[in-house]
């Protein structure tokens, strides 16, 4: 049991190394029919569907769609190991796994911490597993039981120790040193930071190490001195015991109110202080925290700024924790502005001990985003895909990347890039042209990118299949389908020679020699990742000589580019422009010219630089909006793909990019 937990569990999540000395840090997380998150697979039986991740001692950033069990991790390790806040996490029927229409009647979650330092160990020696290479590990193990099906909320809740549940019950002071700090989705910072009985930010202070010296009062009646927190409430209520209107309103309600509720011989008096009793708690409770942005003068702000504070002040907390600090944020960018999310995330990271003035304590941060603005600011090796209940960590070892692709990475993976972490498929491009006119093109044939959850990525002429490798790995495949979408770079038949370049021409090259350049061109396919070729030349070329029909409409765009260079032309001249390239193809029908031909003429502006490839397809989506693609031109083709149009050797869209 013990070696297939060290296997499953606990598996390289890269190169993360704890700064500031080792520390002890939530490597690891399972759960067994929790939410989304299935059964352990019995010998021979289903495929696993339960959760087994890892987690590094720095920065972990969970990202994915939603509904894809990022939340569900969060909330395991907040039931494992409860939260510095002491909100209650309530268990119900809805937590319990369910498949086949049966929903489980218990689930199963460990989380396993690992690096204790020599202290560390001594502090919970009878709770540690031996791991085979001789280290010690600490794991918590919860158990819930539905009780009763009838009743959602009757949940039996057992906590011990060991990778199995089977040490000894996890105590009181042990569940005390390994609470974690959360902080919730859509939180609402004012309120969490306004005084008030058990306020958050008496719990933050509390835990301040210069806080705790000031729980004892030094207030001095003769000389009307006080400098501990205690010692000023106490100076306060005294002053307040002898303010004359105090004193007149707290006698008129004794006299004429209080007391006449009395029974007998009793008295009933009050007294108006800021408190019940002098004590610490009482005196931070009344403390709140407000924040100033470039004024003297206190005034409302936005909830942008306000959970930027309420996260600032977290963050003190973590900084004196004695052990273990751990920080679970879900949506850290929730109310902020892109600049402010990714300042947030240079904060955390710099607080996780990955910058160079590297903390006494690091703080381990486990927190999960729907940002690209986060999931760009993030170093490829620190995110965890979160897809359909499975975790996929991007980490060095876990996938296809190579060490410099996570360099390449890092400096071009930026916002319009990092949907791609989102998204149910992605459609990968070399160039503005295809990012702008493709979405366009699966819309008319009524296959919206939207509507899928396609992300189209533009990586430009290099780094293809540097973005592609973040979806292919060994053993369980991502559940994104990645298409590559290239260029054949071949000439075909008749091409002039100042439209050829350097390029071969296909009329020139035997079949062997052309399967062998589109299989150099699709060498890197694997999983769910393929790579579509383009059935001549270009993306441009080919749609022109899928049909006449698009022949036309590639036509009029490339003409609205080339008189789109110097000055965008008005709608009045558009539509002149449309009607003169519709009658210039009618007649190269009427005349026999070939399609392909057509189609040389049709490119050759775009080829000679006479016009943009970018304006091109701005102009052919928006002729796309009023031609029609009838269902005999998207005849479907075996293996679910669909021709635009109809034609010997016509584009291809791969349907497989649907959900």
């Amino acid at each position: 049991m013990k070696a297939a937990w060290s296997a499953c569990v606990m598996p390289d999540v890269g190169t993360q190394e704890p700064s500031g000395g080792r520390f002890v840090y939530l490597a690891c997380l399972s759960a067994e029919n929790f939410r989304i998150f299935g059964p352990a697979p019995q010998q021979g039986g289903d495929t696993d569907t339960c959760l087994r991740m890892g987690f590094g001692p720095a920065t972990n950033v969970l990202v994915g769609e939603n509904g894809s069990g990022k939340t569900a991790v969060i909330d395991a390790i907040r039931l494992c190991l409860q939260t510095t806040a002491g909100d209650y996490y309530r268990i119900t029927a809805d937590d319990f796994h369910i498949r086949n229409g049966h929903r489980a009647d218990s689930f199963t979650l460990t989380c396993g911490f690992k690096d204790l330092t020599p202290q560390e160990q001594a502090v919970f020696l009878e709770l540690l597993t031996t791991e085979e290479d001789g280290r010690s590990s600490l794991y918590v193990t919860v158990r819930a039981q539905l009780i009763d099906p009838l009743h959602s909320s009757r949940v039996s809740l057992v906590t011990r120790t060991g990778p199995d549940g089977q040490g000894p019950t996890l105590d009181g002071t042990a569940r005390e040193l390994l609470k974690a700090t959360y902080l919730r989705p859509l939180r609402d910072a004012e309120a969490e930071l306004r005084s008030g009985r058990g306020s958050r930010l008496a719990q933050i202070l509390a835990g301040y190490p210069t806080i705790k010296d000031q729980g004892t009062s030094d207030f001095d009646p003769v000389e009307d001195t006080a400098t501990t927190l205690v010692g000023i409430l106490q100076r306060t209520e005294h002053h307040l015991s002898e303010n004359k209107a105090i004193i007149a309103a707290r006698d008129d309600i004794n006299a004429s109110y209080l007391q006449k509720f009395a029974i007998g011989s009793d008295v009933l008096r009050g007294e108006i202080g800021v408190s019940g009793d002098a004590t610490l708690a009482r005196a931070l409770e009344r403390l709140e925290l407000r924040l100033f942005a470039g004024s003297k003068e206190w005034t409302r702000h936005g909830l942008g700024y306000s959970n930027a504070l309420f996260m600032a002040a977290e963050l003190l907390l973590l900084n004196n924790s004695e052990l273990a600090p751990l920080l679970l944020i879900e949506e850290p960018e929730a109310h902020l502005h892109p600049q402010l999310q990714t300042r947030i995330m240079d904060l955390l990271r710099e607080r996780a001990g990955e910058a160079s003035d590297k903390p006494a304590l690091p703080v381990q941060v486990i927190c999960t985003t729907h940002s690209p603005n986060l999931a760009s600011a993030t170093p490829v090796e620190h995110l965890t895909l979160v897809s359909r209940g499975a975790t996929f960590s991007l980490a060095p070892g876990q996938t296809r990347l190579h060490s410099d692709d996570y360099a390449f990475l890092s400096r071009f993976l930026d916002v319009t890039k990092a949907n791609l972490f989102f998204a149910r498929g992605v459609a990968i491009v070399e160039g503005d042209a295809e990012a702008i006119f493709l979405p366009a093109l699966a819309k008319a044939v009524d296959r919206s990118f939207n509507e899928c959850g396609v992300s189209i990525v533009n990586v430009g002429s290099v780094g293809l299949f540097r973005y592609s490798r973040i979806f292919q790995r060994d053993g369980a495949q991502i559940p994104v389908t990645v298409a590559c979408i290239r260029d054949r770079d071949l000439v075909p038949a008749g091409t002039p020679q100042d439209m050829r370049g350097k390029l071969k021409c296909s009329a020139e090259m035997s079949a062997e020699q052309i399967e062998k350049h589109v299989t150099r061109l699709t060498a890197e396919d694997s999983g769910n990742v393929r790579t579509f070729v383009s059935d001549h030349w270009t993306l441009e070329y080919d749609l022109a000589a899928a049909s006449w029909t698009m022949a036309t409409l590639m036509h009029q765009a490339v003409r609205s580019a080339v008189a789109s260079k110097n000055k965008w032309p008005t709608a009045e001249r558009l539509a002149e422009l449309d009607n003169e390239a519709q009658l210039e193809v009618q007649q190269w029908k009427d005349s026999g010219t070939s399609l392909a031909d057509a189609a040389v003429d049709i490119y050759k502006p775009l080829r000679l630089y006479e016009a943009s490839k970018t304006i091109a397809a701005q102009h052919a989506a928006r002729l796309l909006q009023s031609t029609p693609v009838t269902d005999e031109e998207t005849a479907p083709l075996p293996g679910g793909r669909v021709r635009l149009p109809v034609h010997p050797g016509g584009l291809t869209y791969d349907s497989s990019l649907r959900p």
